[in-house]
């Protein structure tokens, strides 16, 4: 396991080193876009300063900690910490999802899977924003009956793009576009074989802290596989969050899977609680949370827990 371990760790560093380089020479953002993400108590430019607006309107001037608003820092972080909650703001973020879940086949096994999730937003005009988000799955997946080995490999990379309007459209902030399967997997029990297209789109309302909104996908397989069906799911995410001024996050979403082949249902419930920090001058946010699965194939699982870090890139 140790080499597999490093490889993935080595992985991991490319991963974040790559979306912080992107985040800080990537396109050149609208100026209401960086205004809303210049935020002084989370970047590393400016540890030791907060910025006081002057009486008569000017230019904002840099005062010293001890005369700063003492919930300053507090704002900002809550602020970042609720456009995470959105799933097309316009902030380069690299998730890394560590998953756990039970209940697999005869044999009630594990599989533990870890999602690389970068999210880039590019600025296409004055208007509009694309968003790109990638989620690339690493997993081991135990016996799950007798006579059947443990797999352990990459899983086939979901990768969604998303046009989004820079400003709310009667108050949604809505994203649409096309979402891939792409063929990554290395073991066939990890895999489709084939590669996958079709619409995703979200929707989404944010106020007064609250978060609540859905995003959804279908995927068509364009190409076949002589071991597998050929792809036809849908996948539908209902979400539902609460920040705190602290930067703390309550939420409850679902992530349910249906396979059309199968006319299988997935359903898993998730509750998780998460917080923004800094650490070293880079923004984190941590999570933890479970799941119970509502309805699963004969063979699914039955629970789950979660456990992520996101490293935040704000312009």
């Amino acid at each position: 396991m140790l080499p597999h371990v490093a490889a993935v760790g080595a992985g991991l560093l490319a991963v974040v080193t790559a979306s912080a380089a992107i985040a800080g020479a990537g396109t050149a953002p609208d100026p209401k876009a960086q205004q809303d993400h210049a935020e002084p108590a989370l970047t590393a430019r400016q540890p030791d300063l907060r910025l006081r607006l002057q009486p008569d309107g000017g230019a904002p001037a840099a005062t010293p900690p001890s005369e700063a608003p003492q919930h300053a820092g507090a704002d900002d972080a809550s602020d970042l910490a609720r456009k995470l909650q959105n799933p097309v703001a316009d902030l380069v973020s690299v998730p890394l999802q560590f998953n756990y879940d039970e209940g697999f086949g005869p044999n009630d096994a594990g599989r533990v899977t870890l999602n690389i999730q970068p999210v880039v937003p590019f600025t296409l005009t004055a208007e509009w924003n694309l968003i790109s988000r990638t989620i690339l799955p690493i997993l081991w997946q135990d016996s799950p009956a007798p006579g059947l080995d443990s797999d352990a490999g990459l899983g086939d990379t979901t990768q969604s793009f998303f046009f989004s309007p820079k400003q709310p459209v009667d108050g949604w902030i809505i994203g649409f576009g096309p979402a891939l399967l792409l063929p990554t997997g290395t073991d066939p029990q990890l895999r489709s074989e084939q590669l996958a297209l079709g619409p995703t789109g979200v929707i989404l309302r944010q106020s007064h802290g609250w978060t609540y909104g859905g995003l959804v996908n279908h995927l068509w397989g364009v190409t076949q596989s002589d071991d597998h069906d050929e792809v036809n799911s849908t996948f539908v995410q209902p979400f539902l969050s609460y920040t705190w001024p602290t930067a703390t996050t309550l939420g409850v979403n679902s992530e349910m899977t249906y396979d059309w082949n199968s006319s299988e249902l997935t359903l898993p419930i998730n509750v998780q609680l998460a917080q923004l920090l800094k650490i070293e001058g880079q923004a984190v946010q941590v999570q933890l949370g479970g799941r119970y699965y509502a309805d699963a194939p004969d063979a699914g699982p039955e629970w789950g827990v979660r456990f992520s870090i996101t490293f935040l890139f704000p312009k």
